[in-house]
């Protein structure tokens, strides 16, 4: 995915700037960018004003970043295309805001609802197949309660359905690509034959790769540490919640960040002890408003997103003052 870039133009005979935004999505789903263009068109946003160019990444987002009339840029994508933009828009001398990727980490301590928590982590990783960038694809469980919340989570995991998008009652459709299927795989065959436990799922039908449990990951293999972006779940075991925390907190990543607990002074001391932008207490990762800031820490990105968030981002303050009568000035 390539990023949205604002860019200014000055009307000096009405003497009032004009804000153009340039938004292009990512190559592999075109046609979804232009639906929403076509909806903010009947919602009578005038002509000119957002203009969405598809096309390949690389060529389209390297002209915009060089073209000083953009002013800004807004990225969500990867944390290596986001590194790259960042360094382009530094060179250039352009604000920027990225949202990267993720390996948001949820906590099930041992007071928690285990029914509540099986639900909230299972939509955390299998909405949208898990190809969100806030999928909680860790989920650490305090010693006392993990076995009991594996096998319930896996109980959960084995019904729920994968197929056609289009039927109200599938959870699982199809993964975005055919190579993020060997990606996944990879990850998990990685895991496996360093040790790991698979529980339920670990193959692919078709487009659909079934929803996936592993136990007995840890720091060795590529799926603790690196992000799968599909429903694919690692459950560690983790003694108490100071070591809950440590796991957690044990990745490049940090944009969301969930703990369920019935302790509302510990799920505080937590919270701001978790290295993540987002985090929310008594539910999962995913969770979005339009008015929140929206945005991570460490190789999740920079700046926030929603709302006013996004205003400042965006616009540049200007100081500006009128002197009542002469101003005294000391020589």
């Amino acid at each position: 995915m390539i990023p949205s870039v604002v860019a200014n133009q000055q009307n000096h005979n009405q003497l009032k700037s004009l804000n153009y935004l340039f938004r292009s999505g990512s190559e592999e789903t075109p046609v979804s960018g232009a639906i929403i263009a076509d909806l903010f068109q009947e919602a009578g946003l005038p002509p000119g004003v957002l203009n969405v160019i598809p096309g390949p990444a690389k060529e389209i987002g390297d002209a915009l970043l060089a073209d000083p009339r953009v002013r800004a840029i807004s990225f969500t994508g990867s944390t290596r295309t986001g590194r790259h933009l960042a360094v382009e828009a530094a060179r250039h001398l352009k604000r920027f805001t990225l949202e990267m990727g993720g390996k948001s980490p949820l906590i099930v301590l041992k007071d928690a609802d285990l029914d509540y928590a099986v639900d909230a982590a299972a939509f955390g990783i299998f909405l949208h197949q898990g190809q969100v960038c806030m999928a909680n694809s860790k989920i650490i469980v305090e010693a006392p309660v993990f076995e009991e919340f594996c096998e319930r989570f896996t109980a959960k995991a084995k019904m729920i359905k994968m197929g056609d998008p289009k039927d109200p009652e599938t959870v699982i459709g199809p993964l975005i690509r055919a190579r993020q299927m060997d990606f996944v795989d990879a990850h998990i065959q990685d895991a496996r034959e360093k040790g790991a436990t698979m529980l339920t799922g670990g193959r692919a039908e078709g487009q659909y790769y079934k929803p996936t449990v592993l136990r007995g990951v840890t720091p060795e293999m590529k799926i603790y540490h690196e992000e799968t972006f599909g429903p694919v779940v690692s459950v560690l075991r983790a003694e108490d919640s100071e070591e809950a925390l440590h796991i957690a907190n044990d990745t490049s990543y940090g944009l969301s960040a969930a703990l369920i607990t019935n302790d509302l002074q510990k799920a505080v001391d937590l919270s701001l002890r978790l290295e993540s932008g987002m985090i929310h207490v008594n539910d999962c990762t995913i969770s979005d408003e339009p008015h929140v800031p929206f945005g991570g820490v460490k190789n999740s990105g920079f700046g926030r997103e929603g709302g006013r968030y996004s205003m400042e981002e965006m616009t540049e303050l200007k100081w500006i003052t009128i002197q009542m009568g002469q101003r005294q000035f000391p020589f």
